[in-house]
């Protein structure tokens, strides 16, 4: 019988059609204390996310029955916090791009290693702690941004932030008017130490450009620092 003060585990859902990986992925998060189900279809993993209501989703691109942005897409429409990792082998920037605006907040490369994987679960969790007893706000420019929902707004127009997105400007926003690096990024916001190929910040920076800046070719607000990282001019 379970202890009622006992802390509840966190869901994690993986929609992944190949069996020694739905194998690998079960016993090292189970080791780590989450509570694991894994649906090898897209449309099961669909029904399973709301009948379960899981705290996290690793979804694979490729399924059997689907194409694995769409099933992204339908996921983030039905729930606009639940974090999502893509899990893929497309290793060209577009792909992951793609994914990224399909409503991912993260994406890992196949083959990947399951403790950077565990790794960066685990930072979620924990900035998803922090997140919830702050009711924070701040200004970027013209761009109203509610940290506790995940918003952006100007006006009458508003737009989703990502649990990434929003905690890369977060970073940048502490350090206004300083160069944070790349590889400070990596470390504070996903609990990752940087590779040599890494390019997980600067496709972060490229869609917080679309939606914060007027010119993404001549930006006023994130700017580049080359050969060392960001900058936040607010």
């Amino acid at each position: 019988m379970s202890d009622p003060d006992e802390t509840p585990k966190k869901r994690i859902l993986v929609i992944e059609d190949e069996p020694d990986i739905v194998r690998g992925l079960r016993d090292a998060l189970e080791f780590e204390g989450f509570e694991v189900q894994a649906r090898g279809t897209g449309a099961e993993g669909l029904v399973a996310a709301m009948d379960w209501a899981p705290d996290a989703v690793l979804l694979d691109l490729m399924l059997p029955d689907d194409n694995g942005y769409r099933v992204c897409e339908t996921l983030r429409q039905r729930d606009e916090t639940v974090p999502i990792i893509i899990l893929t082998a497309k290793a060209q920037e577009s792909d992951k791009i793609r994914g990224l605006d399909a409503g991912a907040d993260d994406y890992v490369t196949k083959p990947f290693s399951v403790a950077e994987l565990i790794a960066r679960i685990n930072a979620i969790f924990r900035r998803q702690a922090r997140m919830a007893h702050s009711d924070e706000t701040f200004a970027i420019g013209t761009w109203q941004i509610n940290a506790r929902k995940h918003v952006m707004s100007r006006g009458r127009t508003s737009k989703r932030l990502t649990f990434y997105e929003l905690e890369v400007l977060k970073l940048l926003r502490e350090r206004r008017d300083e160069t944070v690096s790349r590889d400070e990024l990596l470390e504070k916001v996903w609990g990752i130490q940087a590779s040599p190929t890494s390019r997980t910040v600067d496709n972060f920076i490229v869609k917080l450009r679309r939606k914060l800046e007027e010119d993404q070719k001549s930006p006023r607000h994130i700017l580049t620092v080359y050969g060392l990282g960001y900058k936040l001019v607010p």
